[in-house]
């Protein structure tokens, strides 16, 4: 006489999990909770109810960030976004509101002040490799929220709101700042108005020499997209304060007017005239060709063409 099979026991409400885990991490057990949100949602999954796992991951990710445990936080966030892939969910407002949620939720870390002895020092250490461990594990996150929301309804770049979140937290939570991946993930979003006071920010704090590049290099990657109206609008915020006085910012002056007209020959003598300014950031030429290509259909000559684009690809 055969056995039947035992039936799998049915899986409760999300709601009973998650206000079991809850408890679990009330209890300061961490570690142990993680491994239940892992498992536990993965069992519902496995039964095709994705939204009770998606719950359950969101609660997850955002009770182990309140706590400060960065690490638990951003796996259960990368899972959930994982688990919108699998469920196939679209894009849309109720799961970007979601995704911004455990954004906010990502603690930020501040840098000691007034530092002077070793152990200061020690302490300083110690809070940069802190703030690096949050902005990669939110630069993570947030990577796959793009490359989601890019494959299930957003723009072909990614959901603009999601860029720009990106682009906040590396600029305000990076202890070592790299404008280039602030500005790619800038370019791609929707508010020129916070771009534009990341950038006086950074002009404020930067080494001489590096603010006419930070404001070149945003000019041109919007024109790169052969977005010419935020770039002329990024501008005129930033007009609104000192700019540096240099070359490099009277060819960008010069660039944007005549790219609203049909005048190849003057954008080429503004490539030769300001060549030494251009040639202070290898990726400007690359930039620039873009811009030919798009504006007036200039087909590249160069074998190696692509190579920055490539690069800057590396930052999404």
């Amino acid at each position: 006489m055969s056995r039947e099979r035992p039936r799998r026991a049915t899986l409760p409400p999300s709601e009973e999990n998650i206000k079991k885990l809850e408890n679990v991490i009330n209890e300061g057990n961490y570690y142990g909770a993680q491994q239940m949100y892992k498992s536990i949602s993965a069992r519902y999954v496995s039964a095709q109810r994705h939204s009770d796992a998606l719950d359950i991951l969101h609660s997850g990710a955002c009770l182990q960030l309140k706590n400060g445990q960065v690490t638990c936080g951003s796996e259960l966030a990368v899972i959930y976004v994982e688990t919108l892939v699998k469920a196939k969910v679209p894009y849309g407002d109720d799961v970007l509101d979601r995704i911004r949620k455990i954004y906010k939720t990502f603690p930020q870390i501040p840098l000691p002040q007034d530092l002077g002895e070793d152990d200061d020092m020690q302490q300083l250490n110690e809070a940069l490799g802190a703030a690096k461990i949050h902005v990669d594990c939110c630069l993570s996150f947030l990577r796959a929220a793009i490359k989601w929301s890019a494959e299930f309804g957003a723009h072909r770049n990614g959901s603009p709101e999601l860029h720009v979140m990106l682009a906040e937290y590396v600029y305000s939570e990076s202890p070592e700042l790299d404008m280039t991946r602030v500005s790619y993930h800038f370019v791609r979003g929707n508010n020129q108005k916070k771009f534009a006071s990341a950038l006086v920010n950074f002009m404020g704090k930067c080494y001489p020499g590096e603010d006419d590049l930070a404001i070149a290099r945003a000019i041109l990657m919007y024109l790169a997209m052969g977005n010419l109206r935020d770039a002329n609008f990024l501008m005129d915020e930033l007009k609104k304060h000192d700019l540096p006085q240099s070359d490099l910012i009277q060819f960008v002056n010069y660039l944007l007017p005549t790219l609203q007209r049909d005048a190849l020959p003057l954008f080429n003598m503004l490539r030769t005239n300001y060549r030494s300014s251009i040639d202070r950031e290898p990726a400007f030429k690359e930039l620039l060709d873009d811009i030919a290509e798009l504006f007036y259909g200039v087909q590249r000559k160069n074998p190696l063409q692509g190579m920055f684009g490539d690069i800057f690809k590396m930052m999404g």
